[in-house]
């Protein structure tokens, strides 16, 4: 799922994950083989007897149980779409934050782009299951065209969130040996740079969007689900103060230096203001004049699904192991 923030970074990025929150606990050049290896073989697996004559098996979501057929073929989502990417889902409709993030332009090329507003145009899609968050609007009409799922951000962590979709679409075990595989590999090489630049180390998730800085706690997509919680890497003092609890914290240039760790991962567009980059106060830090600083795609970091995660590993595990 992406990661909601009620700023103009949010209003840019938006939800789904993508991204989910730890509390309650969100390139196919950039993901892992596992990743798509795992994809693979998901698409080829076959509905469980438990979905019977009828090809229906029921979903047991958060708001009851929903009959949802036992390999759907025609997906509309509206949320959490990256995670039934992974799972080698059809999609037939997105949200516009998933067609338009570079990770999953090509795997939605064909997919028509709607909102829950476009009620007509779903009809026509003549979907067989539709994933949607519980904040958006006709969900009762939704219900209507066809079984609709609806997931609460931030109620599950960014595995468990795949584990339900997983559930969803008939393929939790897939689901769950992604995330087993995943958790093991992400903890090797948090180990692996403890190991190389100290058991202490720290690091600090920086956002860098329209000329503001923002610090995110452990649960906020950039990567922060990997390097806080699978990884087990260090969080500097001021950041768990200031942005573990509400997700993320808004910063001036001039603290900068309070909320930095002894390596930096900046999220930034490549199309954005990037000028503040240019003053003394970011180039003095300590992080930065060492070489420390990761560089990660805001527009392709901000979800936690399977695709963005090994992508976003790959880059740490290369980044932090080369500069420790």
């Amino acid at each position: 799922m992406k990661k909601r923030m009620w700023t103009p970074l949010f209003l840019l990025l938006a939800l789904v994950v993508s991204a989910c929150g730890n509390n309650a606990s969100n390139n196919n050049t950039g993901s892992s083989q596992s990743a798509s290896a795992s994809a693979s073989a998901s698409s080829a697996a076959s509905p469980s007897a438990s979905a019977g004559a009828s090809g229906k098996i029921a979903y047991e979501s958060e708001n009851g149980p929903v009959e949802v057929p036992a390999a759907p073929k025609r997906i509309i989502a509206l949320n959490s779409a990256p995670n039934v990417l992974s799972l080698g889902g059809t999609l037939v409709g997105v949200d516009q934050w998933t067609a338009g993030n570079p990770l999953f332009k090509d795997k939605v090329q064909g997919v028509e782009v709607v909102s829950t507003e476009d009620l007509e145009k779903i009809i026509e899609l003549n979907p067989d299951l539709i994933i949607v968050g519980s904040t958006e609007k006709n969900i009762d009409k939704l219900k209507e065209i066809a079984p609709t799922v609806v997931y609460t951000w931030g109620k599950l962590d960014y595995l468990k969130q795949q584990i339900e979709i997983g559930k969803l679409l008939n393929k939790e075990r897939e689901a769950q040996a992604w995330a087993d595989d995943f958790s093991k590999r992400a903890a090797d090489i948090g180990a692996e740079i403890k190991a190389k630049a100290g058991a202490d180390v720290t690091v600090t998730v920086f956002e860098l969007f329209d000329k503001q800085f923002y610090v995110f706690g452990n649960n906020w997509a950039r990567g922060t689900e990997i390097v806080y919680q699978a990884m087990g890497l260090g969080m500097p003092e001021k950041v768990k103060k200031d942005a573990l609890g509400p997700g993320y914290y808004t910063l001036s240039t001039e603290v900068l230096p309070e909320y930095a760790g002894d390596y930096i991962i900046l999220s930034r567009s490549a199309t954005g203001d990037n000028g503040a980059l240019n003053t003394d106060t970011w180039k003095n830090m300590p992080a930065v004049k060492a070489g420390h600083v990761i560089e990660i795609d805001t527009e392709a970091s901000s979800y936690s699904d399977p695709i963005t995660l090994e992508y976003l590993l790959n880059i740490f595990k290369e980044g932090i192991l080369d500069k420790a």
